[in-house]
């Protein structure tokens, strides 16, 4: 069964008191295209987070977003050392200059190189084990949904399809009454030009086998976007030709009616991966 290009699947993240989530989105795109938005720091993790999204997905424009919801707090430490040698220095200007030590805490926790904040920052490789099991974890869940996508293209795919099987027995049978006509109305010669003119099998033929090419890929699972594109493209060069070479209005009725479903099946392939 084909697979779409549309999905999204999300995973958490614990580590100790390292709290996270994962997600990954994709959309229709010609090719595979990554896009990272990882936590400060991450970025050494692009390609094995790349290998991992390449091993369930081959096409598409995937946005995968790490983030960190809760890490420990930043850590505040006082230098002892420092508070001693502010106090002491604080104690002889008083003693020399005869003036009041009135300093506080608060006057001193605000001196330089008394406290230091450090914030805490999260090192990737502490966390990559349950990392990739959430990265696993929301591809999967990504490609459930691209599937589902995925059916749903092919039943519309394969309902264009049988719109344009009756629209090509249309087809033939008005062509056998033109020709059928022409024989009772026109001379040998005149008859004879006519239906080489208007003789449509090889067209029918291919456009036929094209239907059923396009009715195999739509159960494989394996990159038939583009491969449906390209039939999609030659189905619409013999409708064309088609056209061309029956000038009658009930078949150029069934002509735009199948170029319309041959459009259809192209803008559905653009969403196929």
């Amino acid at each position: 069964m084909i697979t779409g290009m549309t999905g999204f699947g999300a995973g958490e993240v614990t580590a100790g008191r390292v709290k996270g989530i994962v997600e990954i989105k994709s959309v229709n795109h010609r090719y595979l295209d990554i896009a990272f938005y990882l936590p400060v720091g991450f970025s050494s993790l692009e390609d094995k987070i790349q290998k991992i999204v390449a091993q369930h997905i081959k096409r598409g424009r995937v946005t995968v977003s790490v983030k960190i919801t809760d890490r420990p707090q930043t850590s505040i430490a006082l230098n002892q050392e420092a508070v001693k040698r502010y106090l002491d220095f604080a104690r002889e200007l008083g003693k020399k200059h005869h003036i009041k030590n009135d300093i506080t805490v608060a006057d001193i926790m605000r001196l330089p190189g008394v406290v230091e904040a450090k914030e805490v920052f999260v090192q990737p490789g502490d966390i990559w084990p349950v990392l990739e099991k959430s990265l696993q974890k929301a591809a999967a869940g990504l490609v459930i949904m691209r599937r589902r996508e995925g059916k749903s293209l092919s039943a519309d795919i394969t309902d264009q399809l049988k719109r344009m099987l009756l629209q090509i027995s249309s087809i033939k049978n008005r062509t056998a009454s033109l020709l059928k006509e022409g024989r009772k109305k026109m001379t040998s010669e005149e008859f004879s030009s006519f239906q080489k003119s208007n003789d449509i099998n090889e067209e029918i033929a291919r456009l036929a086998h094209y239907i059923d090419e396009a009715k195999m890929l739509l159960k494989q699972d394996d990159g038939s976007g583009k491969k449906l594109d390209f039939i999609a493209q030659e189905m619409q060069r013999e409708t064309n030709t088609i056209g061309s070479k029956v000038q009658d209005k009930e078949v150029a009725a069934a002509v735009i009616a199948i170029k319309s479903k041959i459009e259809k099946i192209r803008e559905q392939s653009n969403n196929v991966e």
